[in-house]
């Protein structure tokens, strides 16, 4: 990471604790221009440096260890009056920074209706409300998988909506805003790219918002577009010139504008399962997945990860079970420690399968808690 990417980051982390985006932060800043002159060598970059050192190897700092509250659904939208355990966003988030996370992702934000606030905080007194509780424990809110329209055009109310969640990730001090599922579910290149001239144009309007705008994947995802050949009786082709869906939509995106979150669970299911197509002359190829070497090819690109664990298991379709973090076989720390521009992602454990249920309805902290160690133990 260079020096001028370690004062941006750290900039940004400033920023959002103040509640400004990157556009009033450097308004509010500009004043300063000539402070800073006279201090260059002071104080950004010295936090900078210890913001982002990785001292005796540590792979994933402190300040970056993070958690999608996906994983711990089932704690938030608990009724709080009929359990002891941690039960609505503010008694979560407490619990969560006593493990010692920095970092929350949102999935939405809904809870139980009994918990203080209300079975919805998605407005702009709700985001208020949950920027109280996230200064109280000391935790920054990194991103949401929150809505994007589905349709194109834009309708008036999905933007609307869409404009609703860029205010209340300012309010909440984000860097990013974004979703948990796929640009498109559709393996035709025509579909994708609909989908990449919508996320322009959102990711336009985010940025101006200063947020990045960022794409979550999942396994299919990662499989073969489906681009050249014979056409099928819809005229849709039937080949592949051997390109993965996300790699076509990340070349007809804009890097300034449209970022993205690898899920590495699912990018190795993708692995796993997608390692053939057909060519267009009708061979069958190889070519197995690398979620790595995607990273390392522009990894400034991915400001987000999903750090989620799988155990190797043929017997499945996926290849893998979902496990804690570092419980599995995913090689966590040659991911972490070759992606390159070190201190600058931001990964987030998660776990699907985490709730226990009425059998252990305090599974899914505990998970969190075993995951938070494991990836503060990371050395490489």
């Amino acid at each position: 990471m260079s020096a001028y990417e370690e004062e941006m980051e750290t900039a940004g982390n400033l920023g959002r604790r103040l509640g400004l985006n990157r556009r009033q932060f450097l308004a509010a800043t500009t004043g300063m221009a000539a402070v800073a002159a006279v201090a260059a060598a002071g104080p950004l970059k010295s936090a900078a440096r210890a913001a982002t050192a990785g001292g005796n190897g540590v792979l994933v700092p402190p300040g970056k260890r993070g958690i999608i509250l996906y994983t711990v659904r089932d704690a938030i939208t608990r009724d709080p009056l009929s359990s002891n355990l941690p039960s609505g966003f503010r008694a979560v988030l407490q619990e969560l920074s006593r493990i010692g996370y920095k970092q929350v992702e949102f999935a939405g934000y809904a809870q139980h209706r009994n918990a203080e606030g209300g079975a919805s905080l998605e407005s702009v007194e709700g985001a208020r409300l949950l920027r109280t509780w996230l200064d109280d424990n000391g935790l920054e809110a990194e991103g949401n998988h929150g809505f994007i329209p589905g349709s194109w055009p834009l309708s008036q109310a999905d933007l609307d909506r869409f404009k609703l969640h860029l205010e209340i990730a300012n309010i909440l001090g984000m860097g990013h805003v974004g979703t948990g599922s796929d640009p498109t579910g559709s393996a035709y290149k025509a579909d994708w790219d609909v989908a990449a001239e919508k996320w322009n144009t959102l990711g336009e309007l985010a940025t101006a918002a200063g947020l990045k705008l960022y794409t979550h994947n999942h396994d299919v995802a990662y499989s073969f577009l489906l681009d050249s050949g014979p056409l099928d009786a819809q005229g849709r082709p039937t080949r592949s010139s051997g390109i993965r869906r996300l790699e076509y939509f990340l070349s007809q995106t804009d890097p300034n504008n449209v970022w993205l979150e690898m899920d590495i669970f699912w990018a190795h299911v993708a692995q796993y399962k997608y390692k053939t197509y057909t060519a267009p002359d009708g061979s069958t190829q190889t070519q197995v997945f690398n979620p790595l070497g995607v990273v390392q090819a522009q990894t400034m690109r991915f400001p987000l990860f999903h750090a989620k664990d799988g155990k190797i298991n043929t017997g499945t379709s996926n290849g893998y079970d979902m496990v804690p973090f570092g419980t599995g076989d995913i090689d966590y720390k040659s991911f972490f420690s070759q992606m390159g521009a070190k201190g600058y992602h931001n990964p987030m454990y998660e776990q699907d399968n985490a709730p226990g249920g009425t059998a252990n309805p305090a599974q899914s902290l505990q998970y969190a808690e075993l995951s938070y160690n494991n990836i503060a133990k990371l050395r490489g």
